[in-house]
C-alpha cells in the first residue's frame, strides 16, 4: 500500500488504529505455546518409561512474564465505543474476549482442572462427529513402511533442508533448535521463527510434511499478517487454530506429503483430547493409545503429552476438523487466499471482506506453493477425506 494511502486510512480510522496498536502491544506478551510446553520434558519421559508407564509425569512450566490481572485490565480498558462501524466494533469485542480467555489459560497452566476448563473456552472439545471421523480413519489398514519414512536425519540436517526449501518463499527463514517443544517443529508467530526439536530424528516424508505445514502455511500467514494494515491479522482472530491447522494439513495433502499414517496421528490426537472429558489421567490416555490402539511408545507418549500438557489441552482436536472444513472448501473450488492473509478464522470471512471494502485489508503478498497443483496420488486418502462427516 502506498504511504499516502496509509496516512489517509490512519486519519480516517484513527480510533480503530489506536485500539489495534494497543492490543498489538498487549498480545505480544501472551503466546500460549511458549508457556504450555514443559521444561523438564525429556527427564519426565524417561521416568514415565522407567516406571513401565504407571507414574504420571510431573511437568514444570515457564514462569509468567506478566501480571495477569493488570493485563486483563488493560484489555478491557480499550474504548471500543469509539469504533463507529458496528461490525468492526463487534469483531474487536470478540478479539478482547478471546485474548482474555488466553490469559486465563496461561495463568492456570499446571493447575489441572482450572487450566482444562479454560482450555475448553478457547479450543472446545471433540464432538461426537469428530470422534466418529477419527475412529473411521483408524479402521483403515496401515500402509507398508517405505524407505522415505525411515527417520534418518538429525535436527541439524533438518535445519539445512528447511533453509533450502524456504528459498521458494520471499521471506527470511529464521530457524532455532529447542529442547522445550512438544512437537518436532513449530512456528513462533511472535518471533517469526521456526523451532526444531533438538533431539528429534526426521524422515524424508516428515521433512516434506513439516516444510509445507510450518513454512507453507504458518510462516506464510505470519508474514502476510504482518503486511496487513491492522495488527489483528498478525496476532490472530478469535479461535483461528482450526482454520490455520486445517490449511496447514491441507498443504500437506496438496503437496503429496500427507499419508494415512499422518491422518491416523491426527485421529489419535482427537481420541487423546476426548479422553480428557472421560477423566483419564496421563497414564490412562497413554494406555489407550499405546496398548489398545497399538501405537509405538514414543509416538503414543508424544500424543498423550500434547493432550495433557498444562493440565488438559484440547487444541489438537482441531487439526482433523479443520482439514475437513478446508477440504470441503477446496471441493467447492473456493480460493484459500483470503484465509492466508494472516491468523484468520473461516467463520470471520465476511468480516475480512467488510474490512477489505474499507481498505483495511489487502490481498496476500505470499501464497502457498502447494495450493497451485494437487500432487496427492493416494486414492485411500481421497476416499477418507470425501467421506468425513
Amino acid at each position: 500500500m502506498q504511504e499516502s494511502l496509509k496516512v489517509e486510512l490512519k486519519n480516517e480510522f484513527a480510533d480503530l488504529f489506536e485500539i489495534d496498536a494497543n492490543l498489538n502491544r498487549l498480545v505480544k506478551r501472551i503466546e500460549l505455546l511458549s508457556y504450555v510446553n514443559p521444561q523438564n520434558l525429556e527427564k519426565e519421559k524417561q521416568r514415565f518409561f522407567a516406571s513401565k508407564f504407571t507414574e504420571v509425569p510431573e511437568f514444570k512450566y515457564p514462569k509468567l512474564k506478566f501480571d495477569p490481572y493488570k493485563l486483563h485490565r488493560l484489555f478491557f480498558s480499550q474504548r471500543l465505543e469509539r469504533i463507529e462501524d458496528d461490525a468492526i466494533r463487534k469483531l474487536y469485542q470478540d478479539i478482547i474476549y478471546y485474548y482474555s480467555n488466553m490469559i486465563q489459560c496461561i495463568e492456570t497452566i499446571g493447575k489441572e482442572n482450572k487450566f482444562y476448563y479454560n482450555s475448553l473456552k478457547i479450543y472446545g472439545t471433540p464432538t461426537e462427529k469428530d470422534v466418529q471421523n477419527a475412529e473411521f480413519i483408524l479402521h483403515f489398514k496401515n500402509e507398508e513402511l517405505t524407505p522415505d519414512q525411515d527417520k534418518k536425519y538429525t535436527a541439524q540436517q533438518a535445519v539445512s533442508y528447511f533453509e533450502e526449501f524456504g528459498k521458494q518463499y520471499n521471506f527470511p527463514i529464521n530457524i532455532k533448535l529447542s529442547t522445550n517443544i512438544a512437537a518436532d517443529a513449530m512456528v513462533s508467530n511472535a518471533t517469526k521463527s521456526l523451532f526444531i526439536k533438538k533431539n528429534a530424528k526426521f524422515s524424508d516424508n516428515q521433512l516434506l510434511t513439516l516444510a509445507h505445514h510450518e513454512i507453507g502455511v504458518h510462516l506464510v500467514t505470519t508474514y502476510n499478517g504482518g503486511l496487513q494494515p491492522l495488527q489483528i491479522f498478525s496476532n490472530g482472530f478469535p479461535k483461528n487454530v482450526e482454520t490455520q491447522e486445517g490449511l496447514a494439513v491441507f498443504s500437506e495433502y496438496m503437496s503429496g506429503a500427507l499419508t494415512l499414517k499422518r491422518l491416523k496421528e491426527l485421529s489419535y490426537r482427537v481420541l487423546a483430547s476426548d479422553s480428557l472429558i472421560k477423566g483419564y489421567n496421563f497414564a490412562d490416555t497413554f494406555d489407550l493409545i499405546h496398548n489398545q490402539y497399538k501405537l509405538n511408545k514414543n509416538d503414543a507418549f508424544s500424543i498423550t503429552l500434547r493432550a495433557h500438557r498444562g493440565g488438559g489441552f484440547t487444541k489438537d482436536r482441531l487439526y482433523l476438523s479443520g482439514l475437513r472444513k478446508i477440504f470441503k472448501r477446496y471441493q467447492n473450488e473456493k480460493s484459500m487466499d483470503i484465509l492466508l492473509r494472516g491468523k484468520v478464522t473461516l467463520e470471520y470471512e465476511n468480516a475480512i471482506t467488510n474490512l477489505e471494502s474499507m481498505g483495511l485489508s489487502e490481498k496476500i503478498t505470499h501464497t502457498n506453493i502447494a495450493y497451485n497443483q494437487c500432487l496427492n496420488s493416494n486414492e485411500t486418502l481421497d476416499f477418507i477425506l470425501n467421506n468425513l462427516k
